[in-house]
């Protein structure tokens, strides 16, 4: 989970706490995975939330497009009624917008919506692993401008044996109808004085876990400051945590240029993805993001310019509860 309890706004319902989202070919078209709730899935979607999967087709880091799934109350035996929207243009940008319905469901079920569209949601085994001592040492490294000191080998994944609740979107091709996009999740909730806020976004792993750890009023502002926004509101505090960082360990000749491609490089915070190609998130190309790729060592080569192993063992990955996204047979 690479944003788990990222800001005071995530921690305060998990049910609307983004832990993480993918992007990649599935059998169809183009697989969309908003993963929420983390370290248990037991309870549910939020019936009040919106779980917003924002699609951007002219690189302007604006949404253009939004598939909006909402819930309703948790039933006896715990399952919850849905209803998946789209919504275009200006309605995109507008949580009150109505948008068209594109189907009508439940949790745990398999649902086919028209043009070829599929959902599912419902609790599933996180596939996300991390040693979170490596986590912790590169937080620390980045916060204090000191070297990374990387603990001894391997820590037992924190993670093993949790469930998340996870959103799986397949839209075949001709439906996006475009070559490509840059995708982000949003959760956000009515507010007591009318409209919304939104609470958590999520799109390259860690970044505000990295970034913004012990700060709470930065961390939650990350979550509400939109990705268009994220070079001129962020960049400066990345450049400088980044700089420090490289200069302390002598990773770069000239540490405030190389803060500036990191900068380039994660903002705006989307993930961008030819459609119809196979997704990588590695060292020298990011083009989506599948569910087996290793995007936290990624996310710490980028920020430190070194190599940083997670160090875990071979069984650190196993005792899962739930298979992972059991409705979709995607090509991994």
């Amino acid at each position: 989970m690479s944003h788990h309890f990222d800001s005071p706004l995530a921690r305060q319902d998990p049910r609307l706490d983004i832990s993480d989202v993918y992007l990649f070919r599935g059998a169809t078209g183009t697989v969309f995975v908003m993963n929420v709730n983390p370290l248990s899935g037991e309870n549910g979607f939020h019936p009040d939330g919106l779980y917003e999967f924002k699609v951007d087709i002219d690189g302007d880091a604006v949404e253009d497009t939004t598939f909006r799934v909402t819930f309703g109350e948790r039933d006896a035996d715990g399952g919850q009624t849905l209803v998946l929207r789209r919504l275009d243009g200006e309605a995109a940008r507008d949580r009150d917008a109505e948008g068209s319905v594109l189907a009508e469901g439940a949790t745990e079920q398999d649902i086919e919506a028209g043009h070829g569209i599929r959902l599912w949601a419902g609790a599933a085994a996180d596939p996300f692993y991390v040693n979170g001592a490596v986590v912790g040492a590169v937080k620390q490294a980045v916060q204090t401008g000191a070297p990374v000191k990387l603990p001894d080998p391997p820590a037992m994944n924190l993670f093993t044996g949790t469930n998340v609740c996870a959103i799986v979107l397949e839209v075949p091709d001709e439906v996006l109808a475009v070559r490509d996009i840059a995708f982000w999740g949003v959760t956000a909730l009515p507010t007591d004085a009318g409209g919304w806020q939104q609470i958590n976004r999520c799109a390259q792993p860690l970044i505000n876990t990295i970034f913004n750890p012990d700060d709470e009023e930065r961390s939650s502002d990350y979550n509400r400051v939109q990705p268009s926004q994220d070079r001129e509101v962020h960049g400066p505090i990345v450049c400088e945590l980044v700089a420090r960082a490289v200069a302390a360990s002598g990773a770069a000749e000239d540490p405030e240029w190389y803060a500036e491609q990191v900068r380039d490089a994660i903002f705006p915070d989307v993930l961008r993805y030819r459609v119809g190609t196979p997704a990588t998130y590695g060292f020298a190309t990011r083009n989506g993001r599948g569910l087996t790729e290793c995007g936290p060592e990624v996310m710490f080569a980028i920020v430190l310019n070194r190599a940083v192993p997670l160090g875990l063992s071979a069984t650190s990955a196993t005792g899962t509860l739930r298979p992972a996204f059991p409705y979709l047979s995607l090509p991994l």
